[in-house]
């Protein structure tokens, strides 16, 4: 129902799916780890169950700044991500209606509602649904390089938003990763992003312990630039 699709070393890598519904041949996203910092209902934090999906306004395509009460916004270089969700049963047509979480963590590497210092806020997290296209866009910021992991994104695909309130009810968890080009261009122009470089020089894809078997349907296209800001595009199978 699927098949495999090679991605360049800055780019597509994302299958030749482009989320128009005119393409034939696209793979299907890997199912990976949310990590320890989901927000979905799945684990706790500071004692309290962390759950960002039940939080008022949570459907948001811009998620740079806090919500329900929290007042917080993460500095960063502007990122707007398309997530193009297609059918890999279905000769890749697009897939309309479904919800997509993002969560990603900030500049120096922290993540809301866990991380010391924003504990009290759920910035970088947002859930939108995918339109008659099968896009589903984000704005927020290029994420910053933590110790031990490539820069990355995580996403959880639901059926619907309205479904897209509790980890329970997913029906993929992946991750997407960014090309390292334009993560050592924003590291080295940007003073928000404190400690990313010298840990981006410390990991690579293939010592990753999510991307090291491949990152063929998870490398996103990058364009743009450090001072107009940049877009990544992924297809999801």
């Amino acid at each position: 129902s699927s098949t495999s699709s090679s991605g360049g070393s800055s780019g597509s890598g994302s299958g030749s799916g482009s989320g128009s519904g005119g393409t034939t041949s696209c793979s299907l996203i890997p199912e990976e780890t949310a990590g320890p910092y989901p927000g979905d209902g799945s684990n706790s934090s500071g004692g309290s169950i962390a759950n960002a999906l039940a939080l008022s306004g949570i459907v948001r395509a811009d998620i740079r700044s806090s919500i329900a009460g929290a007042s917080g916004t993460a500095a960063g270089v502007p990122l707007t991500v398309i997530l193009d969700l297609v059918n890999t049963n279905a000769s890749c047509a697009d897939l309309s209606g479904y919800a997509v979480y993002l969560w990603h963590c900030d500049a120096l590497g922290r993540y809301s509602m866990y991380s010391s210092g924003v504990t009290a806020e759920n910035y970088l997290r947002g859930v939108q649904p995918s339109a008659s296209d099968g896009t589903v866009t984000f704005t927020t910021i290029v994420p910053g390089c933590y110790a031990g992991r490539w820069p990355h994104m995580h996403f959880e695909v639901y059926r619907s938003t309205t479904t897209a309130s509790s980890w329970t009810n997913k029906l993929r968890t992946s991750q997407l990763a960014l090309p390292e080009d334009v993560c050592r261009t924003v590291y080295n122009g940007s003073s928000g992003y404190t400690g990313s470089l010298s840990n981006l020089n410390g990991v690579s894809l293939r010592s990753d312990n999510v991307f090291s078997d491949g990152v063929s349907t998870q490398l996103a296209t990058v364009t743009g630039s450090l001072s107009e800001g940049y877009v990544a595009r992924l297809t999801v199978g």
